[in-house]
């Protein structure tokens, strides 16, 4: 695996306004994302986990800027991506490529195949039409479609192949960096698979590398070289999985992996359940975020914002528990 750093993302703050009368004035914010950093290196699948509303998807969009970023720098190749021009940053996008989790509703109806995969062929200045159609066949070929599925609309596929439709429309302009949002939560565990296993080959055919979002803890440790967790758009924990599978020590690390279930129904293991709601991200606690629900807190989470700090060689975490 390569060394350098191909995405450096450092205290991303994504804040989306809450307007309210007639004018549309600005009362406050919905803190979507709140202060994250994280870097992936060249060849590395990175795994951003955590529940639902905890912004993991927020900080994927916010990489490609598909939504504005409020603060921060988001570095991809040397390049801060913040302060590209529009033309300069949509050179840059075709080396950033998305697979969204909805293969159902990430896909134009009144297109065929052919028309969406060669839509960001065209976008990204291929105009000529048999080096599009080759670079499509091809591609096709390569996420495991027949060719003459390239004349069919998005309709006539089963959810996988859909899947693979998104995923061949990412690869298509060789891009250095894939996001993967959720990509196999919305298919069937046997296509759920399929799909990981190619995105695995893919991986090593083209040296790709991913940030993957998920849920799905199971999934993470079966794709991912490193993970991170966040919680109510904050940082809690990052290091290699099996680092974090063996020994985690955030919390709300403890409490999600408690959470996956077991394989043999006559193994014993110890359930955490959580207490209580998590807080709304426009008026999150002044200290640690997961304060309110956390069953080791005291006094001082409630107060002081803890920041990541490094345990080992392959752990970081954001907890008073362990401040000398």
């Amino acid at each position: 695996m390569a060394e350098s750093t191909l995405l450096d993302v450092k205290n991303l703050k994504i804040y989306f306004p809450i307007k309210k009368g007639i004018i549309k004035k600005k009362i406050t914010y919905v803190k979507a994302v709140d202060n994250v950093s994280f870097s992936i290196k060249e060849g590395e699948t990175l795994g951003l986990v955590g529940e639902s509303g905890c912004g993991k998807s927020t900080t994927g969009r916010g990489i490609t800027q598909l939504v504005p970023v409020t603060e921060g720098e988001i570095t991809f190749g040397g390049e801060n991506l913040a302060a590209l021009k529009k033309s300069d940053l949509r050179e840059r996008r075709k080396n950033m490529q998305m697979v969204f989790q909805d293969p159902y509703a990430s896909l134009n109806p009144r297109l065929t195949v052919q028309d969406i995969l060669a839509e960001p062929l065209k976008a990204h200045g291929v105009t000529n039409k048999k080096e599009r159609t080759e670079r499509i066949n091809k591609m096709l070929d390569v996420v495991g479609l027949n060719r003459n599925y390239a004349y069919r609309y998005a309709h006539e596929f089963s959810g996988g192949q859909r899947q693979r439709i998104g995923i061949a429309r990412a690869l298509i302009l060789n891009p250095k960096l894939i996001i993967a949002d959720e990509p196999v939560a919305a298919l069937d565990v046997s296509i759920q698979a399929q799909v990981l296993n190619l995105l695995k080959d893919l991986q090593k055919e083209f040296d790709l590398t991913y940030l993957f979002i998920s849920h799905d803890l199971s999934v993470v440790r079966h794709l991912c070289d490193r993970v991170a967790v966040m919680y109510l758009g904050r940082m809690a924990e990052t290091g290699s999985t099996e680092k974090i599978f063996e020994n985690p020590l955030h919390p709300y690390t403890q409490t999600l992996l408690s959470a996956i279930p077991i394989s043999n129904p006559r193994d014993k293991k110890e359930r955490v359940i959580l207490k209580g709601d998590v807080p709304s991200p426009v008026d999150p606690p002044k200290g640690c975020a997961f304060v309110g629900r956390c069953p080791k807190a005291f006094d001082r989470c409630h107060h002081d914002r803890p920041q990541l700090q490094r345990m080992n060689e392959e752990q970081e975490v954001a907890c008073h528990l362990y401040d000398e």
